[in-house]
């Protein structure tokens, strides 16, 4: 029996042991990775990298971890043309899977990426152009808002002038949320009247219908779907073969 405990005991130490150098591993690994996302993403703050699963070191050894999870807020993305325009993507929540890497960790690439993100309406409507423009004669509008309309749908609100006169309250359209080749596109689902004065449905849809361009997202991300929620539009991304370092 004392031999018994005497066993029961090492077993214990030892596996704690293992658990605590299994913890070291994991957070040095961790941090390693997010050095890495920062330099190579051009952050000015390193992103959370927790790798998922236990035993750590065993994942180690077989050169291929299950699930990391990336987190970054206020990542500037590209915003399509010549590149000087930017877009903040907030609330970056990515799952990599199937992740192969170095032994120095200077190299990390997933299989399979999945995750979602957030463009304020705020950040949104720089696309859409903040002068108001003549759509007709007689007709000046202008996108001065956009906010959650409900059902997934995209309030839009139109400031207009019609024939010398500034309507007093704006105009709202409701407006269905796309995305088609990493770009997020908005659309009217019907189109405003401006009194007695015939402006047509691709005049007023200069104004209405817009598209932002996301490009370069961490990794080679994509966008995969979006919908229109209460602080901005909600992004799901995918990938595959998706580099998280190196």
């Amino acid at each position: 029996m004392r031999a018994l405990r005497i066993l029961l005991i090492v077993v214990v130490v030892l596996g704690g042991l293992f658990v605590a150098a299994d913890r070291l591993a994991v957070n040095f690994a961790e941090g390693e990775v997010a050095d890495r996302l920062k330099a190579q993403e051009n952050l000015d703050t390193a992103p959370d990298v927790s790798i998922n699963g236990f035993p750590f070191l065993t994942q180690v050894v077989g050169g291929e971890l299950d699930d990391v999870e990336v987190t970054m807020d206020g990542y500037e993305a590209t915003a399509g043309g010549d590149g000087t325009e930017t877009v903040r993507i907030d609330d970056l929540k990515a799952h990599m899977r199937g992740v192969e890497f170095s032994g120095d960790y200077s190299s990390a690439t997933a299989a399979t990426a999945s995750g979602t993100a957030t463009v304020s309406y705020a950040e949104l409507l720089k696309a859409a152009g903040s002068e108001p423009a003549q759509i007709a004669p007689g007709v000046t509008a202008g996108i001065v808002g956009l906010s959650d309309g409900g059902n997934g749908k995209i309030d839009v609100a139109l400031e207009a002038t019609v024939l010398g006169t500034k309507l007093p309250e704006p105009v709202h359209v409701l407006s269905s949320v796309t995305v088609e080749d990493n770009k997020v596109g908005v659309s009217a689902d019907s189109l405003p009247v401006f009194g007695s004065v015939k402006v047509t449905d691709a005049q007023i849809r200069q104004i209405t219908d817009f598209q932002q361009a996301i490009d370069e997202l961490p990794g080679g991300i994509q966008l995969d779907k979006v919908e229109a929620a209460k602080d901005g539009v909600e992004i799901t991304v995918t990938g595959s073969d998706v580099r998280l370092a190196g």
